[in-house]
């Protein structure tokens, strides 16, 4: 049996008033569009992770109010699979003067319309899903995720 190591991901959704917070990225040589989202660092919780993402790749500081799922998806046959936990946040203040991410091109706010008119330009097929699943109503409490943390353990 082979072993693998995922990638584990988080991804924000943020709506205001029926647009969502997107990224336009450089990613794979083309420019693309995702919601903010990127890698869980070593030691830091799902939650931690979205917010921090979201505002180093938008320079928005969000509150995170709900968690939308968990998406699995692996580009190609023989590459990684990536593990997604995607949250619903609300957008609190940005700051324009924040420098972004590097490979980030810009912030923009999409409406749904939008964004499946530019599918062809999004990073994976992740970006649209997690729109529609939102648009359907749903919506989980934070409170679904559990995560021991290491400084309760015993040695």
């Amino acid at each position: 049996m082979n072993s693998f190591t995922p990638h584990i991901t988080v991804a924000t959704l943020v709506e205001q008033d029926g647009r969502f917070l997107c990224v336009r990225e450089r990613a794979n040589d083309r420019d693309v569009i995702n919601q903010p989202a990127g890698h869980v660092e070593s030691g830091e919780q799902l939650v931690q992770a979205a917010f921090r993402e979201t505002l180093e790749e938008t320079a928005w500081t969000v509150k995170v109010t709900g968690f939308l799922g968990c998406y699995i998806f692996q580009p190609n046959p023989r590459g990684g699979v990536y593990h997604r936990y995607c949250f619903i946040a609300e957008p609190l203040r940005h700051d324009a003067g924040q420098r972004l991410d590097r490979g980030i091109i810009e912030a923009v706010w999409l409406d749904a319309e939008a964004l499946r008119a530019r599918r062809s330009e999004h990073r994976s097929p992740l970006v649209m899903r997690c729109v529609d699943d939102y648009l359907s109503g749903r919506r989980l409490p934070l409170d679904i995720i559990y995560e021991h943390s290491w400084a309760l353990q015993e040695g």
